[in-house]
C-alpha cells in the first residue's frame, strides 16, 4: 500500500472491539501496540485496552513477559454480557467520566420528577380554586392539566425506579 494513502483512524470502540478479539485466543500488550500502531495512536490504543476491559478484558498476571508486557485474554462470559453496550455512546470514556454523566443523568430525572409532581399538584390546587371561584371552565381545563402532569409524573417515576435496578 503507497504511503500517500490516508488511512482512516478507529474510534475507540472499534479499536476495543479489535482487542477483544486478538484476547479471544490471547495476546501481549505490545502485540496490541504494534497491530494498531497504524491505525491509532498508542494514547488510543490504551484508551481502548481501558474500554476493553470493562466488556471482558482481563490480565492474566502469572503469563506477564517483561519485553511484550501484560498478556491478555478474553472473559467470554462478561464480553457476551455486555458486548450490545460495547458501542454506546454512554459508555466510551473514563470511568470517572462514565460515573460523573451517570450522576448526571441521575439528577436530571430526579428534577424532571420534582418538576412534573410540582406542577400536577399546582394545577390541581389552582383548579379546585377556579372550581370554587366560579370558573368552572377554567377549573376544569385546570384539573385536566393536573392529571395528565400526574400521569406523567407516575409514569417517570416507574421508568426511574426500573432504571435503579
Amino acid at each position: 500500500m503507497p504511503d500517500s494513502l490516508i488511512t482512516r483512524k478507529f474510534s475507540v470502540p472499534e479499536l476495543s472491539q479489535k482487542i477483544l478479539d486478538m484476547a479471544s485466543t490471547g495476546v501481549y500488550r505490545e502485540s496490541i501496540f504494534e497491530a494498531l500502531q497504524p491505525v491509532a495512536t498508542k494514547k488510543q490504543i490504551r484508551e481502548a485496552i481501558a474500554h476493553a476491559k470493562r466488556f471482558g478484558l482481563g490480565s492474566v498476571a502469572s503469563l506477564r513477559d517483561p519485553e511484550l508486557g501484560t498478556y491478555y485474554q478474553l472473559d467470554r462470559h462478561k464480553y457476551q454480557s455486555l458486548q450490545h453496550l460495547l458501542h454506546d455512546p454512554a459508555c466510551v470514556g473514563k470511568d470517572g467520566e462514565l460515573t460523573q454523566r451517570l450522576t448526571n443523568a441521575n439528577q436530571t430525572i430526579g428534577h424532571m420528577l420534582i418538576a412534573a409532581g410540582s406542577f400536577g399538584g399546582l394545577f390541581g390546587i389552582f383548579g379546585v380554586l377556579c372550581w370554587v371561584s366560579g370558573w368552572h371552565q377554567v377549573g376544569v381545563g385546570l384539573l385536566g392539566a393536573a392529571v395528565s402532569a400526574l400521569v406523567l409524573w407516575q409514569f417517570q417515576r416507574q421508568i426511574a425506579q426500573n432504571l435503579e435496578r
